[in-house]
């Protein structure tokens, strides 16, 4: 797709740049879970408590936010600020899980994800998955 704008089902255009970026992050934490799940199935032959189990070392903030270690020097300039548009949003929610520093910076990890859910670019959103999190070749 790439054209830059998607729409939803009430025919309403989402533009990467101009979406909130906690509505991208939002998105984006719906499409990485995604990614998760596609990858986690692949590896593991158990049932779905294990699954869900396993997936606990993909969706944390403090597993996204350790990710964005690899992931930052990989991304383009659109991206990065996409990244930073997402980190940097100011939102209402305190966290309780994770520090605020890798709470923000997993919410500009799945802000990310989230502009390239919108742009179509899931080719390479798979390929930063994978930088972030590489496969298990056993």
């Amino acid at each position: 797709m790439n054209d830059e704008r998607t729409a939803d089902r009430q025919g309403r255009e989402i533009t990467p740049n101009e979406t909130s970026p906690l509505v991208l992050a939002y998105l984006g934490d719906a499409y990485f879970e995604l990614l998760t799940r596609e990858r986690i199935i692949a590896e593991c032959d158990c049932g779905v408590s294990e699954l869900s189990q396993k997936a606990m070392d993909y969706v944390t903030a403090l597993s996204q936010s350790a990710a964005c270690e690899k992931l930052l020097p990989a991304l383009t300039p659109e991206e990065e600020a996409a990244f930073k548009r997402g980190r940097n949003a100011k939102s209402n929610h305190n966290p309780r899980s994770a520090p605020v520093i890798d709470y923000r910076r997993a919410t500009g990890l799945e802000a990310l994800f989230g502009w390239l859910y919108v742009r179509g670019e899931h080719e390479r959103a798979r390929r930063l998955f994978n930088i972030c999190f590489p496969e298990n070749k056993e």
